[in-house]
């Protein structure tokens, strides 16, 4: 029988630590940005809109730096990483959810860009400054995902949001494994973990553009899910413990909806390492980002 996990909300001190937040001007990202820094980290809160962030930055004790980002424009990415310097931890939170069709000023499909490209070249980007890991923030949506990797960008199949977005969760995981892989491969000591936060309620659904969609996703983690003080666990977790690199935090819970922290599995297509290699290799193509190491 399945132990339930034990309460986790201790964070341990940070101080003298480094972490960059994408996205983290609301939501999870801002949740885990509050703690760390609260914990006595050094924290900059990347994110797309500076007078957000700052506002954001202005509720946060602590030393806290905010930095333009957006991770849907490689150019942007390239900006923050040549001007960032040593950094600890990179937590790669940002994302959208169930968007409508659009392509990015790359030229990529929005959840592909947003979720899984430009978190792909921020971390390699930065992996020669980097002092002890990547954390990818992921969803359980990666179950239920199929990832074509002939057809990334939708231009040959009808176009479903949220399977779009499940499989840019799947990118996640598959980018987690092989990241783990090459570092392992390089002798480095860098470590690439993992973490979803279940059914948690932020402001995600927002931008779906369909009402319903966005009341019924609000509504809906509100009454079933975690509030993203609670949500964000899993990110601290997968950020801040003494785990083994390619470990997957999710919450303990039934179905891994509420709870506290533990290690969760992942699904078979997370799991191969051949489809994790040829994303990778995709990867590079399309963002002309290679691994440094």
């Amino acid at each position: 029988m399945r132990r339930r996990p034990r309460r986790w909300d201790a964070v341990p001190r940070q101080d003298g630590r480094r972490f960059v937040v994408t996205g983290a001007s609301r939501g999870l990202g801002l949740e885990t940005a509050r703690v760390l820094a609260e914990r006595g980290a050094e924290v900059v809160l990347a994110v797309r809109d500076v007078e957000k962030g700052a506002a954001a930055a202005a509720t946060i004790g602590g030393r806290v730096e905010v930095r333009r980002l957006d991770v849907a424009d490689l150019a942007s990415v390239r900006e923050l990483a040549a001007g960032l310097g040593p950094v600890d931890v990179l937590v790669n939170n940002a994302g959208v959810l169930a968007v409508p069709y659009a392509r990015t000023v790359d030229g990529f499909e929005t959840h592909l860009a947003t979720n899984h490209l430009g978190h792909f070249a921020l971390t390699n980007l930065l992996l020669s400054t980097l002092r002890d890991r990547v954390v990818v923030v992921t969803s359980d949506a990666h179950r239920a995902a199929d990832l074509d990797l002939d057809d990334l960008d939708w231009e040959r199949r009808a176009y479903r949001p949220f399977a779009a977005y499940g499989a840019s969760k799947l990118a996640n995981l598959l980018f987690l494994a092989e990241l783990q892989r090459r570092l392992t491969a390089a002798g480095s000591t860098l470590r690439a973990t993992a973490a979803h936060p279940g059914s948690t309620a932020t402001g995600i659904t927002a931008n779906t553009g369909s009402r319903a969609k966005t009341w019924v996703g609000s509504w809906g983690h509100k009454l079933v899910g975690m509030p993203a003080w609670k949500g964000a666990l899993t990110t601290l977790y997968a950020a801040t413990m003494d785990v083994p690199g390619n470990t997957f935090i999710g919450p303990g819970g039934p179905l891994e909806l509420t709870g506290w922290p533990t290690g969760v599995g992942r699904s078979q297509d997370a799991c191969d390492p051949d489809l994790a290699k040829r994303l990778w290799q995709r990867s590079e193509a399309l963002t002309g980002v290679r691994f440094p190491l």
